[in-house]
């Protein structure tokens, strides 16, 4: 299945070979197994391991195959397998027997790991930027639209009036929880497998502590068989990005419904838009309706992960090939959600008159009146009473709250007063004004604090 068959007698089979062979995917870590294999040809060198001249003659032929990588010059051979072993073989056809020396004192096993964990430490640092840039994107929403009003929604039925800006940044709140989670998943994935061999370690005087500050690792691994068959880091990450990914399909169901005629809240923009093949009035939102599909797709990528390990016996296994395309997949399926939406949401209209009219429409502000009886000293569950029976009425009678005149008021509480008709959105929205609250000024502050903790 590779060149590395020495006690073998029969060439592999070639379906055996086509099915081990991971180089169709797992060439994406050649910048990763250059970088790692360099770092550990400094290593033996300082080490006198190797002679400092093999080690630049090896670090000099590492470079020289990421050039043709990235030229499109290197010729990938499935019959090798992986990314590490077609590495391997063009360095030691380039530089001779001086390139197999590369391979001592580590093991596919600890490479795989390491190359793993750097692609995961790069990928958790691109997250946390598009995440960022996802956040800046709703403040910008949230600040041109901070004194528009909508209905805000339990049950997906009209409740109480809310600022836009408000909604928006409770998903601000979300993705700063998925900044956490991403954060705390890079300290667990910054730490460096190489040096643990193939599972008990390995008999050279080999400088680990060089390796790490080499690599930018701050610290290394303490158990070799651990070091090569932990795959956790790999599941923090698809879960978080499990997670961020529910948060965006969240927002993407919104912005579905906000931008259909029944809600006719917002418009998106003709370029995160679709239209129909037969239906020209038509006006997709295709980009929110594949996140909601693509967030089913990440949390596949989990759930195979974790399937994958939880029956391994310690310590590496073969099933840890299958590591790569899921968690390749999941990283490329959440970067570009994110890209994507942060242009969706920069872009997106809203129709602040429609939303105005909605958060003002019906009983919506029913609540307000409960809470009016209550600072005239009624029980909440007795004002709650009186104005559910004035809901009952006004909707019998076809009229709203600002319709229904004194008199008719006055037969449920003779408390109602003239100032009845000062109620309204402006004064629930002033009224919510606890913290973390809806008014203008808990909204402001909450502006402010989006934009500190992004440094804005």
């Amino acid at each position: 299945m590779s060149n590395i068959r020495g006690r073998f007698q029969k060439a592999a089979d070639k379906a055996a070979a086509a099915y081990t062979a991971s180089i169709g995917y797992d060439w994406r870590l050649y910048t990763h197994d250059i970088a790692g294999s360099i770092a550990h040809a400094r290593m033996l060198a300082k080490q006198g391991i190797i002679t400092g001249q093999e080690a630049k003659t090896i670090a000099a032929g590492l470079a020289e195959i990421g050039q043709e990588i990235e030229a499109g010059k290197f010729q990938f051979k499935p019959e090798l397998e992986d990314i590490h072993m077609n590495i391997e073989a063009r360095l030691i056809e380039m530089v001779g027997e001086v390139g197999g020396k590369l391979h001592t004192a580590r093991s596919r096993n600890d490479q795989v790991a390491l190359d793993m964990r750097l692609f995961a430490k790069e990928a958790i640092t691109d997250t946390l930027l598009r995440i960022k840039e996802f956040q800046r994107a709703l403040i910008g929403l949230a600040e041109a639209n901070k004194k528009v009003a909508i209905p805000g929604y339990t049950h997906l039925q009209r409740a109480q009036p809310v600022l836009l800006a408000h909604h928006l940044l409770a998903y601000f709140e979300m993705l700063q929880r998925d900044t956490d989670r991403f954060i705390d998943c890079l300290e667990r994935t910054d730490v460096l497998p190489l040096g643990s061999g193939a599972v008990a370690g390995v008999a050279y005087d080999t400088d680990r502590e060089f390796l790490a500050q080499e690599l930018g690792f701050s610290q290394i691994s303490q158990n070799s068989m651990d070091a090569v068959s932990d795959r956790d880091f790999i599941i923090e990450y698809e879960a978080a990005a499990s997670i961020c990914m529910m948060h965006l399909s969240r927002l993407a169901e919104e912005i579905i419904l906000w931008s259909s005629a029944e809600f006719d809240f917002i418009e998106l923009d003709d370029a995160y838009s679709t239209g129909s093949s037969i239906m020209p009035q038509k006006k997709n939102p295709d980009i929110a309706e594949l996140a909601r599909g693509k967030t089913g797709r990440v949390y596949g990528n989990l759930l195979a992960m974790l399937t994958t390990m939880k029956g391994l016996p310690l310590s590496y296994n073969r099933d840890l090939q299958e590591d790569k395309e899921d968690f390749f997949d999941c990283v490329d399926t959440l970067l570009a959600s994110l890209e994507v939406f942060t242009g969706m949401i920069a872009t997106l209209r809203v129709k602040a008159e429609n939303t105005e009219k909605a958060a003002g429409e019906g009983y919506i502000l029913a609540t307000d009146l409960a809470d009016y009886l209550v600072k005239k000293g009624v029980a909440f569950r007795d004002a709650h009473g009186i104005v559910a029976k004035l809901v009952s009425y006004a909707i019998e009678k076809g009229k709203t709250f600002g319709e229904l005149k004194l008199a008719e008021y006055k037969k449920f509480s003779g408390l109602f007063g003239n100032d009845i008709y000062s109620v309204s959105v402006a004064s629930s929205l002033a009224a919510r004004n606890s913290p973390g609250g809806t008014s203008p000024k808990q909204v402001a502050a909450a502006l402010a604090r989006a934009k500190k903790t992004l440094n804005l």
